[in-house]
């Protein structure tokens, strides 16, 4: 898909800085750089410092930008999945340089792209996204303000997945929606033996190829850091999200596929993963052509408009 810049003043005006105000929790107090508002992050882990030191780099976030997340499946997707954003308030966790709204190229009422990378941050504002820097674990943010949450491939890079899931829930206002999507489900990458012998191989083959996020051995460290639960056995399930969300008020549809399909995941087609993943799969004893094994595991979850979350 080609890439499409709407640039805007380095400079943040008076009126986002007061509606951005207006969402703070009690007793939060944001710092600005060049158009970001920074929130304090009280902890620092490994993988929280892998996620800002990789977007950091102009090169490696530019690289995904540019090749990541914005293929016209990817679109067609998750418009099927939230809708028209028009009017609303809508969050986007872990919102990294923009992609989700630089391919879907929506214009709402308002939206707050969060992440730990400054750098993403004042990237993501070409594409239309109020920058705060915070962490998603420890979201910044008054609760049910917002009409539409969303979350693309950022459950599986912190540490406390049902705790990201938690706040990113606590921001839905009654009646509103949570979309998360291409985070790897657990069981499709759960490789065994030989399977596993084969994943691990990639990693060699990967950097040698100079691919994606491998083509160094700097870059690709720092990628895989970033990954905290995107590993052999790990992963989210329909029962992570079923177990966070549904005491929260949430009724939740969960949507298996593999990454090359657009509107018809919601229609329950899976797709096929690429040969060399079926492979991997067969040798681990994993059925390829099963909804378990599909990469992705997509959630829609829509919360009642009369149930409080129990989150302050």
């Amino acid at each position: 898909m080609e890439q499409i810049y709407n640039p805007v003043d380095a400079t943040v005006d008076q009126t986002e800085r007061n509606l951005l105000s207006s969402f703070l929790r009690p007793g939060v107090e944001l710092t600005w750089c060049d158009g970001v508002a920074e929130a304090p992050i009280r902890r620092s882990t490994p993988g929280l410092e892998a996620n800002r030191d990789y977007f950091d780099r102009e090169d490696w976030a530019t690289s995904y930008l540019k090749y990541c997340h914005r293929s016209e499946s990817f679109k067609q997707r998750w418009l099927a999945a939230t809708g028209d954003w028009s009017g609303k308030i809508v969050v986007d966790v872990g919102c990294g340089p923009g992609n989700v709204n630089a391919t879907l190229q929506q214009s709402p009422k308002l939206l707050i792209g969060i992440d730990v990378s400054l750098g993403a941050l004042k990237m993501a504002r070409k594409f239309g996204y109020t920058a705060l820097r915070a962490d998603a674990q420890d979201l910044p943010l008054i609760s049910e303000f917002a009409d539409l949450v969303v979350m693309n491939a950022a459950v599986h890079h912190c540490d406390d997945m049902t705790l990201a899931l938690s706040e990113a829930a606590r921001l839905v206002a009654p009646g509103g929606l949570l979309v998360i999507d291409h985070d790897p489900q657990l069981e499709a990458w759960n490789f065994r033996g030989l399977g596993l012998a084969l994943w691990k191989s990639r990693l060699i083959i990967y950097r040698l190829a100079k691919k994606g996020f491998h083509r160094s051995v700097e870059e690709q460290t720092v990628a895989l850091t970033s990954e905290i639960h995107h590993d052999a056995g790990d992963g989210v399930t329909r029962d992570l999200f079923e177990t966070a969300l549904i005491p929260l008020g949430f009724s939740v549809e969960t949507f298996p596929h593999n990454n090359g399909l657009g509107a018809e995941v919601l229609k329950g087609e899976i797709g096929r993963s690429s040969p060399k993943l079926r492979v991997g799969q067969f040798l681990s004893g994993i059925d390829p052509t099963s909804p378990s094994a599909a990469l992705s595991l997509m959630c829609r979850a829509s919360r009642s408009s009369n149930t409080p979350c129990s989150a302050p």
